[in-house]
């Protein structure tokens, strides 16, 4: 009973951190996912970890305590949002792209968020799950999420280095360059329906007598569906890119929070 009583605040501050997690990283998060699966895997991911690691370890729980699992709460939060930001490249990007082709004004409803998505962004975000569960990308994820308390232990630095602003810094940056990637990923298509709409203008221009809102809404699809096809091939690729930055960019988090575990 007392080993019970020492371990559980340990075990609570473990269990905040993946909870945390969940409730904002993508796959997890889900609305699809029910609430009882996520309470019960963090449950058992915590108790994997307070075995191998959080049985060493001690906390005094005095007035303190409390700060400690807000800091927990903040951590796993943080991480997950990280995750989310590379997630929600692809739902950007398909933005444009409707914006672009016309689907903007088709916007559906978007069963993992339950809010208003564009059609090519949330068809993106389907095959960018898809390819994530299919190279194991959940199974890493948990594991970095596991690995974390080896860069990042119950004793950490997260208030201080939140004061000195480097992690403000560091989503700056991050936001900013998810921002650039989805740029990036919607430029072919971006383009070329620029160079559409430029077309259709001299068509304007050389023949008045064409009825241009006729001709240019179903053209721009037409365009847009043969330039998706063709692009569909090199979305993997993509995406498994994407997968490789997001990971770099959740240890780069790590080490500027606490640093890498030899320098403990």
């Amino acid at each position: 009973m007392s080993a019970i009583v020492q371990g559980f605040p340990i075990f609570l501050l473990i269990f905040c951190r993946m909870t945390a997690f969940f409730v904002v990283a993508p796959v997890f998060s889900s609305r699809g996912v029910p609430n009882v699966f996520k309470i019960g895997l963090g449950f058992f991911i915590s108790f994997i970890v307070f075995l191998s690691y959080g049985i060493d370890q001690t906390i005094v729980t005095d007035a303190q305590y409390l700060l400690v699992v807000i800091r927990e709460i903040l951590i796993g939060v943080l991480l997950g949002f990280v995750v989310y930001l590379f997630f929600s490249i692809v739902q950007t990007a398909g933005s444009l792209m409707d914006l672009q082709i016309g689907f903007a004004m088709a916007n559906v409803v978007d069963p993992h968020t339950g809010v208003s998505a564009p059609l090519l962004g949330n068809f993106k975000y389907m095959l960018m799950l898809l390819v994530f569960l299919m190279m194991n990308g959940h199974h890493y994820m948990l594991t970095g999420l596991m690995d974390s308390y080896q860069w990042l232990p119950l004793s950490n630095d997260m208030f201080s280095r939140m004061m000195s602003g480097n992690v403000t810094e560091f989503l700056t940056r991050t936001f900013s360059n998810t921002f650039l990637l989805a740029l990036q990923v919607s430029a072919p298509l971006v383009v070329a329906m620029f160079l559409t709409d430029l077309g259709l203008g001299f068509l304007t221009k050389t023949a008045p007598q064409f009825n241009i809102f006729v001709i240019g809404i179903p053209l721009k699809i037409i365009v847009g569906l043969i330039l998706l096809i063709l692009l569909l091939p090199g979305m993997a690729a993509l995406f498994e890119k994407l997968f490789a930055i997001m990971f770099q960019s959740l240890e780069q988090l790590l080490g500027i929070v606490q640093g890498p575990p030899d320098a403990q």
